[in-house]
C-alpha cells in the first residue's frame, strides 16, 4: 500500500473508531435493525478496502474485459496496479496515425506501436483516475529474475494507480500457430519468449524468459503489491469441437495459465494477506447479450475512446502516437463495450445451514477452499479456516446433508509438471459428522474426455439431494452441454457421468426442488434458458425443455416457493432483475409471466433468501433489494467479487454474504418479512465484516526491493 493510500486508510479508520462526521454508527440485534445500541452491537458499515492487482496478456484487454470494474476499484481509492504481459505489438502498425508517419501502412515498427498503445492506456487510466487524460506519470525499469526487467509507471497525482509493462513478444495471431508466443513457451516449444520493448520504454537492453523465470517474474510482482484481490483472464475458454480453434485469443488463455503458475507459487510465501482470483471472459462476449446498462456502457466507451485515440489531437508529443488507431476504427470492439462477464465464481449457493443455526460460508482464497462458520444467531462469525490442498477454482457450492453435515463441491485445476498435465477436475470433500472436520477432497473427475488440456471449460457444479441424501452433481461441459452424476446411495460412490443434452449453454446450471420433491434444473443460453424437470420425486429428470423464457445475461439463481421453484435472472441491456415462477406437471414444465423484482441496473448473479435479494448496484457495490419488489437497490459502499450468496434461517431472517475486495466475508441480516415498519430505512442491517480484519502495521507491505 503507497504511503498516501495507508494514510487515508489510518485517517479513515481513526474517523471510524470514533464515530467521527460525517460516519454512521449503525446497531442491530439479530432479525431486528431497530434494535437499542450496545456497545457489543456496533458495526461500522463496509466500505472498499484491499490491493486489486489485474494480469492481461494485451494493453486494452483491461478496458475491454474488465471495465467498470477497473475504473470503479480506481474511483474508491485502493490501490490498483495492471500488469500486461506481452507489448501487443501486433503487425507493427499503428493505422491511421498519418501526421505521426509517412507512410502509415508500412514499413512495421513493432515498437513504435507498442509505445502508441502504452501512451492509449495511460492516457486511460489517468483519466479514470483524475479527469485528465494529460496527467503525469513517472516511469522507471525494475529488475526482476533472470536478467528481465519490467517498466513501472506511477501516476503522479494518484500514486496508488500503477502500470506494470513486462513486454513480452505477444503471438500476433488470435489462434495461429506461432510457437514463439505465451502458448508456446508454456507448451515447452520454444525454451525462452524474447521481449518486445517499446520505443521510449525505460528498459534497456532486451532480454529474455523461460517458462520458469516467466512464471517467477510474475510472482515477484505479486510479492511487491501483496494483493487480495487478482483479476485475470479465462485459463480455459473452451474451443470448437474437433480441436479446433479456441473461443479466445491465444495470448489471453496462455497468458492466464501464467498467472495461475505464479499465483500458486505466491500462495506459498509468507507474510502476505489473503488473496481471491476473480476471472473474466474476453472473445466470447461477442456472441452473449450485453449486460451493461446504457449510463455504464457509455462511460466503459469513454475511456475505450481515450485509449484509441479518436480525437487524433496530439497531446502527448511521440512520434509513435498517442493511443491505438487499430481501436479507434471500432472502440466497441465486438460489442465488449457494453458488456462484462466473469467465467468463474458466479454461483450463489456458497453458504448454507447446518445443524442449530449454524451457518457455514465457502469461498477460495490463496487456491484453498476457505470456510467462515457462525454458531447461532447471536453468536460471531469465525473463520477463516482452510481445507487442505491447492489449486481449487474460484466459485464453491454447499450442500446441507439430513444429519446436518455440510459438503461442499468445487473445482480443482492441476498445473502438472507437463502442459499435457494440465486440466480441470470437479472435486468435494464432506463432513465426518455433524460440525466437525472436513474429509479430504475426493475426485468426481471430468466429463470431458478429449482434449483435456487444450480444453477444460468445465463450469462450477450444481448440487441436489433426494430425500435421502444422495447428492447429484450437475455441470456443463467443454461441449455445452449439460452432464450429470449421481450417486446410487447416500455417502456411496457416484456412478457414471450422465449425458442430459442442450446446446450452447452459458454459465453455470442451477438447481432447486419444489415442496413436492420434484427437481428443477435450468441453464442459460445466449438466447433462453432451458430446463430439465424431475415428473415425480426419484424419477429421472426430463428434458430438455424450452422455456420461452427471454434472453438473459447468463447468471441465474434459484429458489424454492411452495409447488414451485422460483427463477431469477438479469435483463439484458438494462440489468434488472427479472423473476418467473417454474411448476412441474403434464410433459413440461410451466412458467408465470417475468416480472421485475428490484433493483435498477447492475450485473452479475444475485443471491437469493425469502424476500431478500442481494446484488450488484448499477454503482458496482453490494446491495439489497428493498421488500415487495421495489425497484431500487439499496446500497453499501463496498466493492465485491464473485456473487453474493444468501439463506433464510429458520424464524425467517435473512442472512447474505459477499467476498470483499479485501479478501474478507462481508454480511447483512434482514428481518423475516412483514415485521419491518414500511418507510425508507433500509430493509436490512449494514453490510459488515463478518470477522474482524488484522491491525493496520499486519496488513501493510512488507519491504521489498521495489521501491515506487
Amino acid at each position: 500500500m503507497s504511503l498516501a493510500s495507508r494514510t487515508r486508510l489510518a485517517a479513515l479508520l481513526a474517523t471510524l473508531a470514533v464515530g467521527g462526521a460525517g460516519v454512521t454508527t449503525w446497531a442491530y440485534g439479530h432479525g431486528n435493525a431497530q434494535a437499542p445500541a450496545t456497545p457489543e452491537a456496533v458495526v461500522r458499515p463496509s466500505v472498499t478496502e484491499g490491493t486489486v492487482l489485474q494480469v492481461v496478456a494485451h494493453p486494452d484487454d483491461d478496458l475491454f474485459f474488465m471495465n467498470p470494474d477497473l475504473s470503479r476499484s480506481i474511483s474508491t481509492g485502493v490501490e490498483v496496479a495492471t500488469v500486461y504481459l506481452t507489448s501487443g505489438e501486433s503487425d507493427g502498425r499503428n493505422e491511421a496515425h498519418s501526421p505521426h508517419l509517412e507512410d502509415p501502412a508500412g514499413p512495421a515498427d513493432h515498437a513504435a506501436y507498442a509505445e502508441a498503445r502504452q501512451n492509449g492506456i495511460r492516457a486511460a487510466y489517468a483519466q479514470m483516475a483524475t479527469g485528465n487524460r494529460t496527467s503525469a506519470w513517472q516511469r522507471k525499469s525494475i529488475p526482476t529474475v533472470g536478467g528481465g526487467s519490467v517498466e513501472l509507471d506511477v501516476l503522479v497525482a494518484r500514486p496508488e494507480v500503477n502500470l506494470v509493462w513486462m513486454q513480452l513478444r505477444e503471438a500476433r495471431s488470435i489462434s495461429g500457430d506461432n510457437p514463439d508466443s505465451l502458448r508456446g513457451l508454456w507448451d515447452g516449444r520454444v525454451s525462452a519468449l524474447g521481449a518486445q520493448l517499446a520505443s521510449g520504454s525505460p528498459v534497456k537492453p532486451s532480454f529474455s524468459y523461460t517458462r520458469e523465470q516467466a512464471v517467477e517474474a510474475i510472482a515477484e510482482v505479486f510479492a511487491m503489491y501483496r494483493p487480495t484481490t487478482i483479476r485475470t483472464q479465462d485459463p480455459t475458454p473452451g474451443r470448437s469441437q474437433g480441436g479446433g480453434a479456441f473461443f479466445d485469443h491465444q495470448d489471453h488463455m496462455y497468458g492466464a495459465r501464467f498467472v495461475q503458475a505464479a499465483a500458486e507459487r505466491y500462495a506459498k510465501s509468507a507474510d502476505r494477506p489473503h488473496f481471491s482470483v476473480q476471472n473474466y471472459v474476453s472473445y466470447p462476449n461477442s456472441a452473449l447479450p450485453p449486460t451493461l446498462d446504457p449510463q455504464a456502457a457509455e462511460e466503459k466507451l469513454g475511456y475505450l475512446k481515450t485509449y484509441a485515440w479518436t480525437d487524433h489531437q496530439d497531446w502527448c508529443g511521440s512520434p509513435a502516437g498517442c493511443g491505438d488507431r487499430k481501436t479507434a476504427t471500432r472502440p466497441t470492439g465486438a460489442g465488449w463495450s457494453q458488456t462484462i462477464r466473469y467465467s468463474r465464481g458466479e454461483g450463489t449457493s456458497w453458504m448454507t445451514e447446518g445443524v442449530a443455526g449454524r451457518l457455514w460460508a465457502f469461498a477460495v482464497l490463496d487456491g484453498r477452499m476457505a470456510y467462515w462458520s457462525r454458531g447461532g444467531p447471536e453468536a460471531t462469525w469465525q473463520g477463516p479456516e482452510f481445507l487442505p490442498g491447492s489449486g481449487i477454482d474460484a466459485g464453491a457450492t454447499a450442500v446441507r446433508l439430513p444429519d446436518g453435515r455440510i459438503s461442499v463441491f468445487a473445482t480443482r485445476t492441476t498445473l502438472g509438471t507437463t502442459p499435457q498435465k494440465y486440466g480441470r477436475e470437479l472435486v468435494y470433500a464432506v463432513q465426518a459428522a455433524p460440525d466437525g472436520p472436513f474429509g479430504p477432497w475426493q475426485s468426481l473427475g471430468t466429463p470431458d474426455t478429449d482434449d483435456i488440456s487444450g480444453t477444460s471449460a468445465i463450469s462450477a457444479p450444481s448440487v441436489a439431494l433426494d430425500r435421502t441424501g444422495r447428492a447429484t452433481v450437475y455441470v456443463r461441459d467443454s461441449r455445452r452441454t449439460l452432464r450429470a452424476r449421481a450417486q446410487a446411495t447416500p455417502d456411496g460412490a457416484f456412478g457414471a457421468w450422465q449425458a442430459l443434452g442442450g446446446a450452447g449453454l452459458q454459465g453455470d446450471p442451477v438447481t432447486a426442488t419444489d415442496a413436492a420433491g420434484r427437481r428443477h434444473v435450468f441453464a442459460a443460453t445466449a438466447k433462453s434458458v432451458l430446463a430439465w424437470v424431475q415428473p415425480a420425486p426419484d424419477a429421472p429428470v426430463g428434458g430438455p425443455f424450452p422455456t420461452g423464457l427471454p434472453a438473459t445475461t447468463g447468471p441465474l439463481s434459484t429458489g424454492s416457493q411452495g409447488d414451485g421453484v422460483r427463477l431469477y435472472f438479469r435483463r439484458p441491456g438494462t440489468g434488472t432483475v427479472a423473476t418467473t415462477l417454474a411448476t412441474a406437471g403434464g410433459t413440461a414444465p410451466a412458467f408465470s409471466p417475468v416480472t421485475e423484482t428490484g433493483g435498477e441496473g447492475g450485473y452479475g448473479a444475485v443471491g437469493v433468501a425469502g424476500h431478500l435479494l442481494a446484488g450488484r448496484a448499477g454503482t458496482g457495490t453490494v446491495g439489497v433489494s428493498g421488500p415487495d419488489g421495489a425497484p431500487s437497490w439499496y446500497e453499501s459502499q463496498m466493492l465485491y467479487t464473485g456473487a453474493p450468496a444468501a439463506v433464510t434461517e429458520p424464524d425467517g431472517t435473512a442472512v447474505a454474504a459477499a467476498l470483499g475486495l479485501d479478501a474478507g466475508l462481508h454480511v447483512t441480516t434482514a428481518p423475516p418479512a412483514g415485521s419491518e415498519p414500511s418507510g425508507s430505512r433500509p430493509p436490512s442491517s449494514p453490510w459488515h465484516r463478518a470477522v474482524q480484519p488484522p491491525t493496520l502495521a499486519q496488513a501493510g507491505r512488507a519491504d521489498s526491493g521495489w521501491q515506487r
